[in-house]
């Protein structure tokens, strides 16, 4: 039995020393097993966890360990594979399965405390590919699984600095073209995109997609803002497709959350359907875009978080823009509108992605965004009434003689939430020395 660290921590450690020599539980390490069976890695303590082919859990340090395998095209699509692992399968047979060469090199169990030191186990020049910034796909096996579009271009996300080989983008336009990415799992291509959202510099992964004409077929919405304009005295770079990725990057350089990155990729879909007539103003967009929106969710099954909050982002965005210009009333609708005041994180959340879109433009990138903070102080004068006791002093009045019981109780209740949204308009009014006029 010999055992080998493959993939990317070797990659990651030749590319930064200083995590070559850091504590395995700061480090994701994979090993492959070979001249092993599952029977031998059972009586060593190893615990069985794969599916579709030998995959165990070391006893102590929990870190994977698979047996060296090779794989098969046998059907369209991400599940269609049949996997061979056996003893008799080497380690260069199971090197020349993997995706690019940067994933594809590997050292010995007995050198794997610093890679960087050990001896190289190379057979696809992985190496000089990290040296030479290029993504290259190993065989031209990388063919046979369309999720390995979907992963070279997170790889590009992670590493931005990283060029496509040539020959590896003319494989991937190939791949689109037979139709491979037409039978994706859409878990699968959520899992990816999430990945990919929350990386370095996640406006490469869309443009590596769009490059090989994956994205068209994947996010047609995403794909058809390149090329729609916008006024240029709101937006200086002019094209919406361009602003995306702007608004995108701005979002991990802020350090947001995967649905805020989802929500800055979803919020002006509805650009690319405005009408050529009215370019490059937008009238109406923030509509077509929630419209959009649900598609895009029901195709990919989006999870719930991030849809609820993406929808609100699209509705809700340019009116959280110009909100410095909105009266006390306006602006407690907008928190209603929002949600914001049953789930003021979200909001919070909201006002982010709302940031990232206001910087997300050529010259803007770090220009101050003083609609979150005030919008911030809305909420907490809001928050301030004392919803309860109104209720309480509404309830008070009784039910009216010629009312029946329900009709009272629905007047009672419209009575309350008049009275919770006047005070709120009031306490917002009063923070912001705002007028409001009575009802």
């Amino acid at each position: 039995m010999e055992i080998y660290l493959v993939g990317g921590a070797v990659r990651d450690a030749l590319m930064s020393p200083q995590s070559a020599t850091s504590e395995p539980s700061h480090v994701d390490r994979d090993w492959v097993v070979v001249g092993a069976t599952p029977e031998a890695m059972v009586q060593q303590g190893f615990l069985p966890v794969g599916r579709d082919f030998p995959v165990f859990l070391h006893p102590e340090t929990r870190e994977e360990y698979a047996l060296a395998r090779t794989e098969r095209k046998t059907a369209p699509g991400y599940h269609g594979f049949a996997f061979h692992a056996e003893p008799g399968v080497t380690l260069e047979a199971d090197l020349a399965r993997r995706d690019l060469t940067i994933n594809a090199m590997a050292v010995a169990q007995a050198e794997a405390d610093d890679p960087t030191r050990a001896r190289l186990i190379d057979p696809h020049d992985g190496q000089r590919d990290l040296r030479d910034r290029v993504l290259r796909h190993v065989t031209h096996a990388f063919a046979e699984d369309p999720v390995r579009i979907l992963r070279l271009a997170r790889f590009a996300a992670r590493f931005p600095d990283f060029s496509v080989a040539p020959e590896t983008l003319a494989l991937m336009r190939h791949m689109v073209d037979a139709g491979e990415v037409d039978h994706l799992v859409p878990e699968r291509v959520w899992q990816e995109l999430a990945r990919g959202l929350m990386e370095q510099r996640p406006s490469r992964m869309f443009e590596v997609l769009r490059e090989c004409g994956a994205l068209v077929r994947l996010l047609p919405e995403v794909d058809r803002l390149w090329g729609v304009p916008q006024r240029a005295d709101y937006h200086p770079e002019v094209d919406t497709g361009v602003h995306l990725m702007m608004v995108l990057d701005m979002s991990a350089r802020l350090g947001a959350g995967l649905p805020v990155r989802f929500a800055c990729l979803c919020h002006d879909l509805g650009k690319g359907t405005t009408p050529a007539d009215i370019l490059p103003r937008h009238l109406g967009h923030e509509e077509r875009s929630a419209q959009l929106l649900r598609g895009v969710c029901e195709r990919w099954r989006v999870p719930r978080e991030s849809r609820e909050l993406a929808d609100v982002v699209a509705r809700e965005h340019g009116h959280i823009h110009r909100s410095s210009e909105f009266n006390a009333a306006a602006l407690v609708r907008l928190l209603e509108r929002c949600d914001a005041l049953r789930r003021p994180e979200r909001f919070v959340d909201v006002l982010l992605a709302c940031e990232c879109d206001a910087r997300g433009r050529l010259g803007h990138g770090d220009n101050p965004y003083p609609q979150s903070a005030r919008l911030r102080g809305v909420l907490a004068a809001a928050q301030s009434v004392d919803t309860a006791g109104i209720a309480r002093a509404a309830q008070q009045h009784g039910t009216h003689p010629d009312h029946n019981a329900q009709a009272s109780a629905m007047a009672t209740g419209d009575r309350i939430a008049n009275a919770i949204h006047q005070a709120r308009c009031r306490a917002v009014a009063l923070a912001l020395n705002l007028e409001h006029p009575d009802p």
